[in-house]
């Protein structure tokens, strides 16, 4: 798909008239209470509502949510979202904020910390900002953290922490993820295409996805004014399924997958359906893995990640004929 060259210029907001704060679950009905006691909570400089997409959740998550909407504060309204997956949510999230001025997304797994939606309505009111993102941070609390499980790692959770000075964002080195972003409304608006990719979904329980990376580079491409802001921020709890190394292993061979099925060029020379260079590359990783073990060297779990990786390419990349 080709993009306009020129970066997209809105005029400046009118009186602001609604933002909408949202967030897609899916059987997390015990989280709830707390986290829309804690959306609530946040000073905003504009009238904000707190919009659910339920997501078929098959716990209590609809009489929570019923009970949190006749609870006093920022009023709260809930949608069933048929269609399961995080894609499908975060763009009936898009769809039913349409006609509000920013829409601001956290993950159910989140709190947000004070000053959230000050800093967005800051960053896009008086600083022109089309798409801020800000920190998010890895709570481990109530868990003994793993030796293996070093800061770098972090950054897998959706950790995100770009120093503590607001910039513009201008390429993928600097991220901003779903868990912590919001849009102007306006740009959503005159861009239909402008929703999260269905090829990188997350289903239910699932790992991994890559949709909102696949955003990131979308607005890139179309060289909106993406605003980094360390004061919007959030803390992301992590699951104790997540403190295992086999999570880490899982995510990096699904998002292997993917990028071997989607993003990998079409090769004319191939073994058994597959360029021989991502063979390769895979061989090398194992030996390079098989080498930390045998000399007890750091880093094993980021080698294996490689690995991992490289499995995920190639059977990506061999799916593609069954796709076509």
């Amino acid at each position: 798909m080709r993009f306009d060259a020129r970066p997209l210029r809105l005029p400046l907001l009118p009186i602001m008239r609604m933002l909408t704060f949202a967030f897609c679950t899916f059987n997390r009905a015990d989280r709830l209470p707390a986290l829309v006691g804690a959306m609530r909570a946040q000073q905003c400089p504009m009238p904000f509502e707190i919009l659910a997409v339920n997501n078929n959740s098959t716990d209590r998550t609809a009489d929570a949510l019923d009970a949190l909407v006749r609870q006093g504060g920022a009023p709260l309204r809930w949608v069933n979202e048929p269609v399961q997956g995080i894609v499908a949510a975060r763009n009936r999230a898009i769809a039913e904020s349409l006609d509000s001025d920013i829409l601001v997304f956290i993950d159910d797994d989140e709190m947000p910390l004070p000053g959230l939606l000050t800093a967005v309505t800051d960053a896009i009111v008086n600083e022109g900002a089309q798409c801020v993102g800000g920190r998010i941070d890895a709570d481990l609390s109530g868990h003994v953290r793993p030796r293996w499980l070093d800061d770098e790692l972090l950054g897998f959770y959706g950790a995100v922490n770009h120093g503590d000075k607001p910039f513009w964002i201008d390429s993928e080195d600097t991220p901003v993820w779903s868990g912590n972003v919001a849009y102007d409304m306006r740009l959503i608006r005159q861009d239909p295409a402008l929703r999260f990719d269905r090829r990188y979904d997350r289903v239910g329980a699932g790992i991994g996805g890559g949709s909102d990376h696949m955003m990131l580079r979308a607005l890139l491409e179309r060289h909106v004014r993406i605003r980094y802001r360390p004061d919007m921020a959030i803390l992301h709890a992590v699951d104790d399924w997540k403190l295992r190394r086999r999570y880490f292993l899982r995510l990096h061979y699904r998002a292997g997958m993917r990028h071997g099925q989607y993003e990998l060029p079409d090769y004319p020379r191939r073994v058994s359906g597959v360029p021989p260079f991502l063979f390769v590359q895979f061989l090398k990783h194992c030996a390079k893995t098989l080498g930390i073990v045998l000399k007890r060297q750091p880093g094993l779990v980021r080698q294996a990640m490689n690995a991992s990786f490289a499995l995920g390419a190639v059977v990506g990349y061999r799916a593609r004929d069954a796709q076509a």
